[in-house]
C-alpha cells in the first residue's frame, strides 16, 4: 500500500509540473519560458523538474509515450481476418467518429498546436516522435509476420501505415488551428480517411492479415 501511495504521489507531482509548464508555454510560448521558471511556478526545484522530465520538450509533449506505441497496439489488437492497415483505418475512424480528444478533436487544441508550430525545438521533437512510431510499428510487423531482419517489406509497410496516422494528425492540427470546431473537423477527416484508403494498394490493405494462411 505504501509503495502504491508513493507511486500515486509521483504521478500527481509529474502531472502538476506538466500542467504548470503547459500553462506557461500557452501563455508566453515555448522558447520564452525557462525550466527554472517552470520550477519556480510549480514550487519545486529545477532538479525535481529534470527528475520527471529529462528534456524541456518533454514538459509539453508529456504524453508522447502513449503515441509512440499507438499504431503497434492497434496492429497487435487487430481482429481475425483484418490486416494491419485495415486495423489502423478502423481505429482512426472510431477515434474520429467519437470526436476523441486523444487525436486533438477538442477545444484548446489549436492553442496547443500553435505553441508547437512556433517552436523549432518542439517541431523537431514531434518529427522524432513520428519516426519512433514508425520504427516501433516496423518491429511489430516483423514480429507479427515472422519476417527476417533483411526483409524490406515490413519497413515499407510501416511507412505506408504510419502515413495514414501522420496525415490524419497533421490534417486535424491544421483544421483546428484554422478555427474549425471538433465536430466539423471530424466530418472532414472521415472523408479524408476514405480518400486515403482509396490510394492504398491491395498489397498494403492485405498485409499481415490475422489468421491468414
Amino acid at each position: 500500500m505504501a509503495e502504491g501511495l508513493r507511486e500515486r504521489k509521483k504521478r500527481q507531482t509529474r502531472q502538476y509540473i506538466s500542467d504548470v509548464a503547459t500553462g506557461l508555454f500557452l501563455e508566453r510560448g515555448f522558447e520564452a519560458v525557462t525550466v527554472a521558471e517552470v520550477a519556480d511556478a510549480a514550487n519545486v526545484s529545477v532538479n525535481t523538474v529534470y527528475n520527471y522530465f529529462p528534456a524541456k520538450e518533454d514538459l509539453f509533449l508529456d504524453r508522447s509515450k502513449g503515441v509512440v506505441d499507438r499504431l503497434s497496439r492497434w496492429v497487435r489488437g487487430r481482429r481475425d481476418g483484418e490486416s494491419a492497415a485495415q486495423a489502423v483505418l478502423r481505429e482512426l475512424r472510431e477515434e474520429v467518429e467519437s470526436v476523441s480528444p486523444r487525436i486533438g478533436l477538442m477545444e484548446g487544441y489549436a492553442g496547443f498546436m500553435g505553441v508547437i508550430h512556433s517552436s523549432p525545438a518542439l517541431r523537431s521533437r514531434l518529427w522524432a516522435i513520428g519516426q519512433e512510431v514508425q520504427d516501433n510499428l516496423e518491429r511489430t510487423l516483423r514480429e507479427e509476420t515472422g519476417a527476417p531482419d533483411d526483409d524490406p517489406v515490413p519497413s515499407l509497410m510501416a511507412g505506408q501505415v504510419n502515413w495514414l496516422h501522420g496525415t490524419v494528425m497533421a490534417a486535424i492540427g491544421r483544421r483546428m488551428m484554422a478555427g474549425g470546431k471538433p465536430a466539423e473537423v471530424s466530418r472532414d477527416i472521415l472523408v479524408l480517411l476514405d480518400e486515403m484508403e482509396d490510394l492504398l494498394s491491395d498489397r498494403v490493405l492485405n498485409y499481415a492479415v490475422r489468421g491468414a494462411e
